[in-house]
């Protein structure tokens, strides 16, 4: 397949938009090729089954209009960065052969999220090892870049954060669309779980000067080739 310029990994359907929703559409909106693999299908959960899960993630991916998307099958809950689910995750990114990755945040307090941040680390070294039976060329991506899809009420520094003003609603969208999760048996007197992230979007907005904005974070030191899209 046409490689992807970046994948970004989710614990479930649904952490990527949460995370980096409107990231994705700024990005897709430039031409690039995104992709999004889950590691579980997120169930069992009070409000959702298999089926209506693939149906919501199927109306956020056509939201979006994302390049790619798949899913890794491993279990929900019991989510482990062992041997076989690094092997099974190396795999796919020598498939899809992304040029960046988008992992979740490494501290939270939900096990399926500080494990699938684990598992992108050691797959990401994994991917690129020759003398392996893994399949597919090897193929190292150039960076991670961690977004924040916690549940901690925790306020990580971002590296950077991105002007997503022109695709928050996309965004917001796309979230819809999972309503056994986001909205189905939740509060609906505001503020909602959606307009907690519509807030938190303005706030990251706010703190660079513009509308709404999503925050990134990365272990390595970020290069830039000019001054002129600073803010």
């Amino acid at each position: 397949m046409t490689p992807l310029d970046y994948l970004v990994i989710a614990p479930h359907p649904d952490d990527a938009e949460l995370g980096v929703g409107g990231t994705i559409a700024l990005l897709l909106s430039h031409g690039a090729r995104v992709g999004v693999l889950e590691l579980t299908d997120g169930e069992p959960t009070p409000h959702g089954s298999p089926e209506i899960r693939a149906r919501e993630t199927a109306a956020s991916t056509e939201v979006l209009g994302l390049s790619w998307r798949g899913n890794l099958g491993l279990v929900n809950r019991r989510l482990e960065a062992d041997l076989d689910s690094r092997a099974r995750l190396a795999g796919v990114l020598r498939q899809v052969r992304p040029h960046t990755l988008l992992a979740p945040y490494w501290e939270d307090s939900h096990p399926d999220h500080v494990a699938a941040s684990a598992l992108v680390d050691a797959a990401r070294f994994w991917a690129k090892l020759t003398k392996s039976d893994l399949p597919h060329e090897p193929h190292y991506p150039r960076r991670i870049l961690y977004y924040f899809s916690i549940h901690l009420r925790i306020h990580p520094r971002p590296s950077f954060v991105l002007d997503i003003s022109a695709h928050l609603e996309t965004k917001m969208r796309a979230l819809a669309c999972y309503h056994s999760q986001l909205i189905a048996g939740r509060p609906q007197t505001p503020p909602t779980l959606l307009d907690d992230v519509r807030d938190r979007a303005r706030y990251w907005g706010w703190a660079i000067g513009v509308a709404h904005g999503e925050p990134l974070l990365c272990r390595e030191d970020i290069g830039l080739r000019g001054l002129n899209d600073l803010l």
